[in-house]
């Protein structure tokens, strides 16, 4: 049985993207799925001077291990001013200072965004396009919900059709490649 990791790239309790990555992860129909849920972690702002000063946080030791315990991450990013949250990012930074380490173990990601605007987070999305090969992962497929109020529902998932087809075809692609 393939394991999925599901993962919304925010530190808000309520994240959409965590809602997202847990709805698609559900998709799968040979997955067993563990989360790692960012608004739980307590991890300082990174900089070399706090690195060099306090033991390495236990938190980041535990993102590191789910990831290699996993077959398949599943990301959704939220965008904040066309980038990262900072949530996110500050967990990256971290993963990357790990030695030997690159941040995404190898594994396989469904990389996905979702906002409340109508661009669904494709700002962030093509930025992780771009840097998330070099950060060791292989990006199977991407996908962007626009517009998450009018296009998700907490208890029915991607309400528009077309949207949910999309999705759909990308868990069926990854799951007939395992």
């Amino acid at each position: 049985m393939m394991k999925i990791l599901a993962i919304g790239g925010s530190n808000s309790k309520n994240s959409i993207n965590k809602q997202l990555a847990n709805y698609t992860a559900s998709l799968f129909s040979q997955g067993n799925v563990s989360e790692f849920d960012i608004s739980q972690i307590d991890l300082p702002l990174f900089s070399v001077d706090l690195e060099s000063a306090i033991e390495f946080p236990k938190c980041v030791l535990d993102f590191a291990k789910k990831i290699d315990e996993t077959d398949l991450i599943i990301l959704s990013l939220a965008e904040h001013n066309g980038t990262f949250s900072v949530g996110f990012k500050n967990l990256l930074d971290w993963t990357s200072r790990i030695k030997g380490r690159k941040i995404f173990g190898e594994k396989k990601m469904l990389l996905m965004a979702t906002s409340p605007g109508g661009r669904g987070g494709l700002s962030v999305l093509e930025s992780a396009i771009s840097l998330f090969p070099r950060f060791g992962t292989e990006i199977l497929h991407t996908f962007s919900l626009p517009s998450f109020h009018e296009n998700f529902s907490s208890d029915l998932g991607i309400t528009n059709e077309e949207l949910n087809q999309k999705v759909k075809y990308c868990v069926a692609e990854i799951e007939g490649g395992f």
